[in-house]
């Protein structure tokens, strides 16, 4: 009975012990170290480890509301980062925005981190900026999440930045009272922060700081390039992705002191006079204030600091980031109403309107946006919208980069139409387009598809979706999209711009409709 006991106590401690090592065995693959403190994560159903929620700089309220982002403070113990921060301060602008996010705050400067599920090191890393326009948006989005990429040996990151007037206002007091006598661009100083704290913390999670990709779509791509032709963070990256966007002509920076005169407009519309009673201002308060004067109102600045340079000055000087560059544009990124109102899309009814938004100009506007017959004008205007909206900055960024940057610059075109809503959502149809709408290819690159339940994806949607995901995560392994089982990808050069048409049926083409980039090229130097 004694030797039945011991041997009992035996296996309980065999067990213990074994447990015991199993456990310390799985938090050394959640437990990293960064700069500011030890932090826990979760290990996902596929084995990817994630982080989130990890303060990337100190909150930028009270005194640091419109300020530089400051460093993160340390903290004692172990910080848990298993769900997602606060979005930053916004309103509900677009419909199809959903987040993870525990509320909304002003204190939002925070990035989620995910890693492969073997513990390496010198991975690539991709650090993706979400869109939204500049005032809305958030790192938490499902559509963003990098499970994904990390299941295919990527260090993924997504990060907040302060968005509208909490992000981009600029007004003289804040130009006075800084040190690099500038101001706005907080949002995008935000992203810079991310990335000084990715070359700093990013090998404890497996990545390598010298293999960094930034990506972004809509005001996210935006921020790629004006990132790219930031002193500040030019040097911090090694390749760029952008889907349809650029600071060359969509979501532009304007002159300091027109940053500073809206600044002193929006304070004057609420009553206020100085810095101090904004300031004081609480964040609702704040936020509700500039959703009347305007959230959209609240631009990207050429401060002398983030943007020393108009960034058309630097691309063309070629004194941006010389690093390879994989962006594009969908084939229906703005509906033909843009141009046509409500009138029918007729081919008078389009050179009318074209008339009244060129003027002395419309004449050769139609010569390369001409519809031969009025079932055609539909399509005309919805290329018209498109360029005007989104596509023609993309252009402008990839060519001036093919011709200034140094490194290879890879062009797509994203063509497939989102299917109909799935079953849950009443299988609709109405408003679908014979082409890919803004926004309809972030779920397919990132390999996202199955967290947007809103459309009933097929069979071709996982096809076009393996495609895409394939060519951007072997660019940002490689820095080069090509890879085995993929149609090969030439770069644009000087005598062979090719552009990678992603549909069902992916294929390269040579450029189409050049002629209309460098006429909107021209008219807007006018």
């Amino acid at each position: 009975m004694k030797k039945l006991l011991l041997l009992t106590l035996l296996f309980i401690q065999i067990i213990e012990y074994t447990s015991a090592q199993n456990s310390t065995e799985t938090s050394s693959t959640t437990l990293i170290k960064t700069e500011n403190g030890i932090v826990e994560g979760t290990i996902e159903k596929s084995g990817v480890r994630s982080f989130k929620g990890i303060p990337f700089a100190a909150p930028p309220v009270g005194n640091l509301r419109w300020k530089e982002p400051q460093p993160a403070k340390n903290w004692q113990g172990i910080r848990k980062a298993k769900q997602f921060a606060a979005k930053g301060m916004q309103y509900a602008v677009f419909g199809d925005m959903n987040f993870r996010s525990t509320g909304m705050s002003e204190d939002c400067l925070y990035l989620n981190v995910w890693t492969p599920p073997e513990k390496n090191k010198g991975l690539p890393v991709l650090v993706y900026f979400y869109g939204g326009g500049f005032v809305a948006g958030d790192g938490s989005e499902p559509r963003y999440d990098g499970e994904s990429m990390a299941a295919k040996g990527i260090v993924a990151v997504t990060i907040n930045y302060r968005l509208a007037v909490f992000g981009f206002m600029a007004h003289p007091e804040l130009t006075k009272e800084s040190t690099h006598h500038s101001s706005g661009n907080y949002g995008l100083l935000d992203q810079s922060a991310a990335l000084r704290w990715v070359q700093k913390n990013i090998a404890a999670f497996g990545g390598d700081p010298k293999r960094v990709t930034i990506a972004g779509e809509s005001a996210g791509s935006a921020s790629v390039s004006a990132q790219m032709a930031s002193p500040l963070s030019k040097n911090l990256i090694a390749a760029a992705i952008g889907e349809s966007g650029s600071v060359l002509g969509a979501l532009p920076a304007v002159p300091l002191s027109k940053g500073e005169q809206t600044g002193v407009e929006f304070a004057s519309s609420i009553g206020l006079h100085s810095l101090a009673e904004l300031r004081a201002l609480t964040a609702d308060s704040l936020l509700a204030a500039s959703k009347k004067f305007g959230v959209f109102r609240f631009s990207i600045t050429i401060d002398g600091y983030f943007l020393p340079k108009s960034p058309y000055v630097i691309y063309e000087a070629g004194e941006q980031a010389h690093v390879p560059l994989l962006a594009g544009w969908n084939s229906a990124e703005m509906n033909y109403h843009m141009i046509m109102g409500n009138e029918k899309p007729t081919k008078e009814n389009f050179a009318k309107a074209v008339q009244k938004l060129y003027g002395d100009s419309a004449a050769e506007a139609l010569k390369h946006y001409n519809p031969s017959t009025d079932e055609e004008a539909e399509q005309v205007a919805t290329d018209l919208a498109s360029d005007r909206f989104i596509s023609y900055s993309t252009w402008k960024w990839t060519d001036v980069q093919s011709k200034t940057g140094g490194k290879p610059v890879y062009r797509y075109l994203f063509s497939r139409p989102r299917p109909p809503m799935s079953a849950a959502m009443g299988n609709v149809t109405a408003g679908l387009t014979g082409g890919a709408v803004h926004s309809a290819e972030i779920e397919y690159a990132m390999g996202n598809l199955a967290t947007n339940k809103v459309y009933a994806w097929t069979p071709d949607d996982y096809k076009v979706s393996k495609i895409m995901q394939e060519y951007f995560a072997n660019f940002i392994k490689t820095v080069n999209p090509n890879g085995a089982g993929l149609p090969t990808w030439p770069m644009v050069n000087n005598s062979t711009i090719a552009v990678m048409h992603i549909d069902v049926n992916t294929r390269v083409e040579s450029e189409q409709h050049r002629d209309r980039y460098l006429f909107l090229d021209r008219y807007l130097k006018k």
